[in-house]
């Protein structure tokens, strides 16, 4: 009894370990071929050859070459993927010929005009952006979307709620002017604050008063065992509930929700930028690695929440004017259409250059964060002290 005891707690660790290497294998497989096939679809109908479709970087694993030429492929590095066309110096399309090769049919990317070379580019993130939301779409049609009146339970002892005279019972109908329906619009608008003051507009037994408060900063375990520090008033909703949405009626949920992440990662990013908001929050690969790990062992409507949430921040990321990204090669198009020619060879280099150090940068950063988040940096400081 024993040994069939151990030897199942050996085969639950076993598959407990091998979920986050096949989670984050199949989360971030499904958002990268979401972003590249954007990229591989709107190549095609500007008449662009292309000639690599490759899932993750390095040797290749497995693959086919398809009727066109396209070699499709999944490579041994699951950390991303890319689309090579032809005329391409690199897989990051940072430079290379323009002339098409007439003997074998082939068009290259670079001699295509600027505009359709702006709108391959952009098809990446805006591809993430469909997914994301015909994905939620999806979602709230077949298990439907979760939903919380804007209706106060309980209020915190000695919170900035109570201290504002919010009551059990009250109704939030608005948050600095704009409208409030969900407990879930209420919570995106203070978070978003980050901290700063707001304004909310209640319904009490049919009476409006407008009240004002500043949120307290805490610290907040999310499911996955990460600690974040998130503004919070002391307050909890009434009650949730699960409602089914009809196509139309979902499809406009997804948009909205989808804009609303937008909004707030954007917000967030100009807050760190602006030095206003610290860099802790940000994931890298180890963190989105023991998030799909997690997620893949949940459900599958988890998995299709996640993977939405990856691609909108995968469409966000790279629409950064940062060279390397497709943000930074639209910001070339952009000068180049309005100077009538390309930027110098020389200046794309540093470009790219510059480009290379921030992602580099900010790889180390959200690393060093993983690591932390995970105890590896608190371990190995008491290795030497």
């Amino acid at each position: 009894m024993h040994f069939k005891r151990d030897l199942t707690l050996q085969m639950d660790q076993l598959i407990q370990s091998l979920s986050y290497p096949i989670g984050f294998a199949v989360v971030l497989g499904i958002v990268v071929f979401v972003h590249e096939f954007g990229h591989y679809w709107v190549a095609r109908r500007c008449g662009v050859t292309v000639e690599t479709f490759s899932i993750g970087f390095g040797p290749e694993i497995f693959g086919w070459t398809a009727k066109s030429g396209t070699r499709w492929k999944v490579s041994l590095l699951p950390l991303g993927g890319y689309v090579k066309m032809y005329g391409d110096a690199d897989a990051t399309s940072a430079g290379g010929i323009a002339a098409d090769d007439p003997a074998t049919g082939k068009v290259s990317f670079h001699g295509r005009p600027v505009k359709a070379r702006a709108a391959i580019v952009a098809a990446g993130p805006v591809f993430n952006f469909i997914y994301a939301i015909v994905a939620l779409a999806a979602l709230y049609m077949i298990w439907g979307q979760q939903t919380t009146p804007a209706v106060i339970g309980t209020v915190l002892e000695d919170s900035p709620a109570a201290a504002a005279g919010l009551e059990p019972g009250d109704r939030v109908t608005g948050v600095d002017g704009r409208a409030v329906t969900r407990f879930e619009d209420l919570q995106t608008a203070v978070v978003a604050g980050n901290g700063q003051p707001v304004t909310l507009e209640v319904d009490r037994d049919g009476r409006v008063i407008s009240m004002s408060l500043t949120p307290e900063m805490v610290s907040v375990d999310d499911r996955f065992g990460n600690t974040h520090q998130m503004p919070r008033i002391g307050i909890s909703a009434s009650g949730t509930e699960w409602v089914r949405q009809g196509p139309v009626e979902a499809v406009t949920g997804a948009v909205r929700e989808t804009v609303s992440i937008v909004a707030m990662t954007f917000g967030a990013v100009g807050e760190m930028i602006a030095g206003t908001r610290g860099t802790e929050e940000l994931a890298g690969v180890i963190g989105i690695a023991q998030m799909s790990g997690e997620v893949v062992r949940m459900s599958v409507a988890t998995v299709i929440w996640f993977t939405a949430m990856l691609s909108i921040n995968l469409g966000l990321i790279n629409l950064l004017p940062v060279p390397l990204l497709d943000g930074g090669h639209l910001a070339f198009y952009a000068a180049e259409a309005a100077r009538g020619r390309p930027l110098s060879q020389r200046a794309q280099e540093y470009g790219f250059r510059f480009g290379l150090v921030l992602v580099l940068t900010l790889m180390i950063v959200a690393t060093w964060n993983d690591l932390v988040r995970l105890r590896v940096v608190d371990y190995l400081a008491g290795l030497f002290t």
